[in-house]
Parts: C-alpha cells; structure tokens; sequence
C-alpha cells in the first residue's frame, strides 16, 4: 500500500536478517524442487494465478511444484505532496499435498517506497492453503468451488508494512460459460490488525473476473474488483484490472496487466509483469 507512516529509513545493506531470511527461502525452494522432479510424471499444464487480483479454484497437482514471480510498480496521488510511488518484487510458492489440498508461501522479498521518504526493504509474508470443496477430478456441470484460508505475518517494517497480523478467508468459484468464456468469482473476509485503537476490522473483498483463450496459447482477463475500508476512518475502494497471459510450454508462462482505482483509496494505475514455472508433474 502507499498509504501509511512517512518515516525515514536507510537503504539496507545485504546481511544480518536479511541473508538469514534469503538463506531459508533458497533452502526451502531447493528441498521442495527436490521432491517435485522425485515425483514427476507426465507434466500438467500450469494454470497461474498471477498477474490477476482474483485466485483460481485450481489447485496444483499432487508431487507438482509451481513458482510464480513477477514486478509490481504502482503509482498513486498524494494531497499535498509529489506522488507515491511501489515497486515490489513478488514471489509465490505452491505445492499440492492432497488431490483437494494445495499449499503457497506468497511475499515481497523486495521493495521500494517513494513517498516522502526513500524506503527500501521486504514485504510481508503470507502463508494460504487452497482447499476443493467441490471434487476436483469429477466433470462437473456447475461451478468448481475453493476454500483459501490464508495469514499474513508482519514481518515488514513501517511504512511499506502495518506490523500488525491479518487473516482471512476466500471462497474461489469457476465456471465455464458460453463462447469460450470463463468467469472466476472470489469472496471472502479479513480480519485487519488496527494500531489505534488496537483490535481488528472486518474487511469485505470480492472479486469478478472473465478470462477467455484468444489466439493459440494467448489468453486475457478484465476483472472487478471491491474491498471494504481497511482502516477505520479509512473507505471503501473499487478498481479495474486487465491483462494477458501466454503458454510458452506446458511449463512456462508468462503474463502482464494493468489495472487502476476507480473510487476510494488505492494507485492511480499499476502496472505486473512475471512469469511461472511449474516442475514436476
């Protein structure tokens, strides 16, 4: 978010936490690659949920690893002042444990902030498991449904993180309809960490996206999308985004979107750009 404390920080140099936290995450990436190539098997097609704001119902399948990364640079007005400016490295991490049950580590190992101050540092980290409520291997007729429990640990520092914990849930639905046409609905609660007063505010999100296969392996999203005040003198935000994605193998694929706020507080556009991978199977 660009909105938040203005305080001053140095640019960081590379030690302390920061290489034991980068130590984890390279330990933790080459173990569970380990495991995915140990079970590979006839690779299924990576199905990504980025550069979007909505999450398939998709899951990843069961001895599969997928890595998505990606930059993010956002731009947004400030009264009074020259305007905000984020750019963030994003990184996720998924893996299926169960044929219903898939597992994700998503954050920001880097970002910057422009705003009053140059900010330098990393985001927050949040852990999230997707769970099929509808059976994912049957052929089904209405739409596919998925529970995403998910909490977000403030392991960044003020002002590109609040320091304080959120948690959630998500309902992800998909169906087909016509003309090639594909809709993603998400829905769902968040228990935002307050500062003054302290507590938490239950924040709404929901989310409309339709996606379509275009031409070859190319295919693009719009989407809708409306969050609650996060904040209690805050407001409610409403935005649009729109993208595209492209299969370069069963693997890999790459994608981009911009998207901008319509009402309420939020960038005045943001612009993704990455890729996935998928090993395994």
């Amino acid at each position: 978010m660009l909105s938040g404390s203005r305080a001053s920080r140095k640019w960081p140099s590379p030690s302390g936490s920061h290489v034991t936290s980068w130590r984890a995450i390279l330990a933790c990436y080459v173990l569970c690659v380990s495991v995915a190539w140990g079970s590979a098997d006839l690779p299924s097609e990576v199905s990504s949920d980025r550069p979007s704001v909505s999450s398939s119902p998709e899951t990843v399948p069961v001895g599969a690893f997928q890595m998505e990364v990606g930059l993010e640079y956002a731009r947004a007005s400030m009264a009074g002042g020259p305007a905000g400016r984020r750019l963030a490295l994003q990184a996720m991490l998924r893996t299926g444990v169960t044929d219903r049950l898939e597992a994700r580590l998503a954050g920001e190992p880097l970002v910057r902030l422009q705003e009053e101050h140059d900010t330098i540092g990393r985001g927050d980290v949040v852990l999230g498991f997707k769970y099929h409520l509808t059976d994912p291997l049957a052929e089904q007729r209405g739409p596919s449904l998925t529970a995403l429990p998910f909490v977000k640990f403030p392991v960044a520092e003020m002002p590109i993180g609040s320091e304080r914990t959120d948690f959630g849930v998500l309902l992800l639905a998909g169906q087909d309809l016509l003309w090639g046409v594909s809709l993603t609905l998400n829905g769902g609660l968040v228990a935002v960490g307050q500062g003054r007063p302290h507590g938490y505010l239950l924040q709404a999100l929901a989310v409309a996206t339709a996606s379509r296969a275009v031409i070859g392996r190319l295919s693009t999203f719009a989407e809708v999308f409306f969050t609650s005040r996060g904040e209690r003198d805050g407001s409610d935000a409403v935005g649009l985004d729109a993208g595209a994605l492209y299969l370069l193998t069963r693997r890999i694929s790459v994608d981009a979107a911009v998207g901008t706020t319509l009402s309420g507080p939020g960038p005045d556009y943001v612009l993704r750009g990455g890729f996935s991978l998928r090993l395994g199977r």
